[in-house]
């Protein structure tokens, strides 16, 4: 496994960080799909065993439930001071007033609450799972700049919005002497490439480091176009990302194939490679329900695509909506 500093701070992270929404009850919260605590315990095992020490979660995942498991599991597993664990905060937790947002409130209770879930006295990174609309940046960039000296995050992130956005937020910060944003997690594969536009050159340029979620386009480079699986059946918000561009994104697709082929590795080791050396990613969010999904991520990390292939992979993508900031 490598490990490579997150952005600009000392923070040492594998090149790989597993994604935990795959992990939780399935009859708590929207994701069906999820694998429950004794099935998802082997994964988080392998995954330390490839070297891993990075791991993503949320508050919203599968109702608070993907927190706990994986808490636990790492509580079992690892040495907290080895590991780098981040969660988020944004998405609705409760109904009512107050139940969702970037308001201080918000904050200062779902830190907390994803503190207690976790079973552990602090979070690596906190990030902000989206843009709050309806809470001022000052008050949200200084409700994180208090977690942080209260000692419950170590660094704070963001996660899917406009580079405008970003800009303002970092901008904010500095203004106050408020702790900064260090990473991004957006939303970036081979099927959606917009970020490559103004997002990822931001933070190229701003030194900050950048964590894409979905790096294999919810699994659709990894198999044939017309096939599906249980996840993709039932994931609703996975449904909206893949309409605007179908037989462009198909074609996307079928390049992986032919690669895979010609190179004799699976497809999935093929997108994830794509991903892994695009600048300035630090560390793609893999998802893994099977534990050959961790085999053929580590093994992604040994493939370096020449200029030519890339370009033979990039070719038939054409220009997308912009996706992935609800």
């Amino acid at each position: 496994m490598e490990y490579v500093r997150l952005g600009s701070t000392g923070l040492e992270v594998s090149r790989l960080c597993l994604g935990c929404m795959s992990y939780g009850v399935p009859e708590r919260g929207s994701h069906q799909w999820v694998l429950n605590e004794e099935e998802s315990r082997p994964f988080i095992k392998k995954a330390l065993e490839k070297g891993i020490n990075f791991f993503d979660t949320a508050n919203v995942y599968s109702d608070g439930t993907s927190e706990e498991i994986v808490g636990r599991a790492l509580k079992e597993f690892a040495r907290r001071d080895e590991i780098v664990i981040a969660t988020k905060v944004f998405n609705r937790m409760h109904p009512g007033p107050n139940g969702a947002g970037l308001s201080r409130k918000a904050i200062m209770s779902e830190i907390d609450n994803s503190l207690r879930r976790l079973g552990t006295d602090y979070v690596d990174l906190y990030q902000i799972h989206r843009w709050d609309y309806s809470t001022p940046i000052e008050e949200t960039m200084e409700a994180l700049h208090d977690v942080v000296k209260a000692g419950k995050a170590r660094y704070i992130g963001a996660s899917s919005m406009y580079a405008w956005q970003f800009l303002k937020a970092l901008h904010t910060a500095e203004e106050h002497g408020w702790t900064r944003f260090v990473s991004m997690q957006n939303y970036l594969n081979l099927l959606y490439r917009e970020e490559e536009r103004e997002m990822l050159p931001l933070c190229k340029e701003e030194k900050i480091g950048v964590i894409p979620w979905s790096p294999m386009a919810r699994g659709r480079l990894t198999r044939d176009w017309n096939e599906t699986t249980a996840r993709s059946e039932t994931d609703e918000f996975g449904k909206t990302l893949y309409t605007s561009a179908v037989e462009a994104d198909r074609q996307v697709v079928e390049r992986v194939a032919e690669l895979a082929e010609k190179r004799g590795v699976p497809r999935a080791q093929i997108a994830l490679a794509w991903v892994l050396q695009k600048e300035p990613v630090t560390a793609p969010i893999i998802g893994a329900t099977k534990l050959h999904h961790l085999e053929d991520a580590a093994a992604a990390l040994t493939i370096q695509l020449t200029a030519e292939e890339i370009t033979f992979l990039e070719e038939p993508y054409v220009p997308h909506p912009v996706l992935g900031f609800k």
